[in-house]
């Protein structure tokens, strides 16, 4: 629907002698509502965009401090950390590193896992799936909060193999 259409179901409305007026298409909800104070009609009507666009923000962006980092810690970090397996979300949700609130955790840093060990759980949609680990070795870093949203493929542990 066009800005011309729009304004012409406008002066329909308006002259029709109707209260109000309630549009739904695809993608386009409009509301008209005419009310008579003496002589004077006031037309108002509201124009939504796509639901896809219209969702809210799941959580706000965190603003960190700037990190000096000098040219040598800079070069050694991508070589430490090469040696080491990240293992990865396979999906969207909550990352949890307990079975439930009053349980202990899955894993700590520097605990030692085997292929198929529970590393954590990722709620998604209600859902509480187990993330295995695809490798043995010892945890190094944990990279995700407790109770923290993860997208699918973000790095969640860094693992030694050796």
């Amino acid at each position: 629907m066009d800005l011309k259409e729009i304004q012409n179901l406008i002066k329909f409305v308006a002259n029709s002698g109707v209260a109000e007026v309630k549009l739904e298409m695809d993608d386009v909800k409009i509301t008209i509502r005419t009310t008579l104070e003496g002589n004077v009609t006031e037309t108002t009507y509201v124009q939504q965009l796509p639901a896809q666009a219209a969702l809210p923000q799941t959580a706000a962006p965190q603003v960190t401090a700037p990190v000096v980092v000098n040219a040598a810690t800079e070069a050694q970090a991508p070589a430490e950390n090469s040696k080491f397996v990240t293992i990865k979300s396979p999906i969207i949700g909550t990352f949890y590193r307990k079975p439930s609130p009053d349980k202990p955790v899955f894993t700590e840093v520097g605990s030692t896992i085997a292929k198929g060990d529970v590393l954590c759980v990722i709620e998604a949609m209600k859902l509480f799936n187990e993330i295995e680990s695809e490798i043995s070795g010892k945890i190094v870093k944990i990279l995700v909060d407790d109770m923290s949203p993860v997208e699918f493929d973000q790095p969640l542990f860094l693992v030694d193999p050796s």
